[in-house]
């Protein structure tokens, strides 16, 4: 949903207002989240009860990124309302996305979304090669 609303000051025009991420933000953190299973992955190898709580762990991830990834799915098959076509992403991200609190630029709200997952896999890509490196 995006309404250009006017500046009643100025009379300039103020940034189109959304409440919905861009597909692209999706699409970034589900490759962010594969990024940090497949890091988690690094402490893998000794086999026993390590290896079966990764692969519990990587199932809670995939079922956090898949049950999401469905209903997305669904909702677009449904078809979208008049208006809702989307804007390329640069567009997006100068845009306000409409939170809770209040407006936001859309370039930090996409920073605030992806920023923790993209700490973590970077993280635990740093923690895994440390792990090898040390002969852990």
């Amino acid at each position: 949903m995006a309404t250009i609303e006017h500046n009643h000051r100025s009379g300039q025009p103020q940034p189109p207002l959304t409440n919905r991420a861009h597909p692209r933000i999706y699409a970034i953190l589900i490759a962010l989240t594969l990024w940090f299973i497949f890091a988690v992955w690094a402490f893998s190898g000794g086999g026993g009860l390590v290896d079966y709580l990764l692969f519990v762990v990587s199932g809670f991830l995939c079922v956090a990124l898949g049950l999401p990834l469905i209903l997305f799915r669904v909702g677009r098959a449904r078809g979208a309302a008049p208006g809702d076509d989307q804007p390329p992403l640069r567009d997006w991200l100068r845009w306000d996305y409409d939170t809770s609190t209040g407006p936001l630029a859309g370039s930090s709200a996409a920073a605030q979304i992806l920023l923790p997952v993209a700490a973590a896999a970077i993280g635990m890509t740093a923690i895994g090669i440390i792990f090898h490196v040390t002969g852990g």
